[in-house]
């Protein structure tokens, strides 16, 4: 057995982890077919309108004065702090961003400052949802080729399938807590697939090396082994990226509020699917150290003695 820093049994756990994961997902899907995303406008299509006052906003009052206009449909929030609202507005045929923003204007009243206004076709919208989509499916599926190619088939299939894992979780998050799903969440998750495809890659890696140099030792072993060794790796690595993203959740806005918040869940999960997941099903599927060895060539044998 090789020296490790740490000799925790992973793999010992991973009944257990495999039912979390399971409970999660279920939970993901059912959130996500029940009550679905919270779609902000560049997926929807719609005016967004951020308005700013000096003292603290009524929203109670900001919303019964849009539903007795024709804004009835508006979606009223705070935005920040409590003298800042966010408007969210469908699309309303005939009517320019100039126009509505007058017209939010004299609702509101002279106290109200127009902060920011943006417009979002609804056909723009769908195509976005649409492209958003095909992009992960396109990511997943080249991820598949590519550790198909580099490893072998069963630990393509690991990895693809801790990488569902943690989207579709993500997604539930999401869907739970029922924060704005835009398109700066959906880089996030996109960058959640890569960051958690790098801590699978590197505990495959490390595998691969000691299924040669641990001959006589068990698969389950080997990969407890592997894990161990690049969990130190691993720990630095998340912490230091976790804090990065903490302070830009805290200070940065809440501009982007919703992508720190996809990066903080998508990596906490991608660490633990790189540990648990896709080692565990690549351990299901049966990989022996006889998939990974190189092919002797015959004569070897004979070579060496001449």
């Amino acid at each position: 057995m090789l020296n490790t820093r740490f000799n925790f049994d992973f793999m010992g756990k991973r009944k257990i982890a495999s039912l979390i994961s399971g409970l999660l997902l279920i939970a993901s899907i059912a959130s996500l077919a029940i009550q679905g995303l919270n779609l902000g406008i560049d997926f929807t299509g719609g005016t967004l309108v951020e308005i700013g006052y000096e003292h603290s906003a009524d929203i109670v009052q900001i919303r019964q004065l849009l539903t007795q206009s024709d804004f009835s449909d508006a979606i009223v929030q705070y935005f920040g702090t409590a003298n800042d609202v966010l408007i969210r507005i469908p699309p309303h045929e005939g009517l320019n961003s100039s126009e509505l923003s007058n017209q939010i204007i004299s609702l509101l009243g002279d106290d109200a400052e127009m902060r920011r206004i943006e417009y979002v076709g609804p056909q723009v919208g769908e195509e976005l949802k649409n492209n958003g989509g095909l992009a992960m499916l396109y990511a997943l599926f080249g991820i598949f080729i590519y550790v198909a190619l580099r490893f072998q088939r069963r630990f393509s299939i690991g990895a693809i399938t801790a990488l569902i894992h943690d989207v579709v979780i993500t997604l539930g998050f999401f869907s739970v807590t029922q924060i704005d799903f835009d398109l700066s969440v959906l880089a996030a998750v996109l960058a959640v697939i890569g960051y958690s495809l790098n801590d699978t890659i590197v505990v495959f890696d490390r595998v691969r090396e000691n299924f040669k140099k641990l001959r006589e030792t068990m698969p389950l072993e080997v990969f407890n082994t592997s894990i161990n060794q690049m969990f130190s790796r691993t720990l630095i690595t998340s912490l230091t990226t976790m804090l990065v993203l903490i302070a830009l959740f805290i200070f940065g806005g809440e501009i982007i509020h919703s992508f720190a918040t996809a990066l903080i869940v998508g990596i906490f999960i991608g660490t633990y699917s790189s540990i648990y997941v896709a080692s565990t099903v690549t351990l299901a599927l049966g990989v022996t150290k006889e998939d990974l060895m190189p092919v002797e060539k015959e004569g070897a044998d004979l070579d060496t003695m001449t």
